[in-house]
């Protein structure tokens, strides 16, 4: 029991690493193993990381969560659009791994910021850290979907971007003005 509980977090910690190698533009969506398991993994990871900023940060409510899940699931159709048409379903489970491990990482990483920055350097200066991180998924995820189609790196930038700015008028067209 002992040895499978053992194995079982090596290959997590082996998984985060990964993550945390593409998130830094190291290795590459083909690096994720190719298992439900892993996507499953990815989506609770995400979804801890949303839990974590509903919990913690006060301004954040249900209606952000679901505009958030909204969010992100325009962004992965998106993604999953582009790998359809380029004819590589077969890479589609990594792919869209990578993305949405990447993502969490990333929004772990801005909480973080907002929670340990805040007391200290104020909410403003929290704001930008988190922002900054915000705007690195942006190339994290076109150097994403650039391996995954086999494209040049700016052209996976350049596709991130119109995702992120999609996705950015998603969330505004969808937040209610106060």
């Amino acid at each position: 029991m002992i040895g499978a509980s053992l194995f079982v977090g090596s290959r997590v910690q082996l998984l985060l690493q990964t993550l945390f190698d593409i998130t830094l533009l190291r290795r590459g969506p083909e690096d994720v193993p190719h298992s439900w398991l892993v996507f499953t993994l990815c989506i609770g990871l995400w979804f801890a990381a949303l839990l974590g900023t509903a919990l913690t940060l006060e301004n954040f409510d249900t209606m952000d969560a679901g505009i958030a899940i909204g969010s992100a699931t325009l962004g992965a159709l998106c993604y999953v659009f582009l790998v359809a048409i380029k004819g590589l379903g077969a890479r589609l489970l990594q792919t869209l791994s990578a993305l949405i491990g990447c993502g969490a990482l990333i929004s772990f990483a801005m909480l973080a910021v907002l929670v340990l920055m805040t007391p200290f350097l104020g909410q403003n200066i929290a704001n930008i850290g988190a922002f900054l991180l915000l705007v690195w998924s942006v190339p994290v995820k076109g150097h994403i979907i650039a391996r995954a189609i086999n494209w040049h790196w700016y052209a996976g930038i350049v596709i991130a971007l119109s995702i992120f700015l999609l996705q950015l008028a998603f969330t505004q067209t969808m937040t209610p003005r106060s």
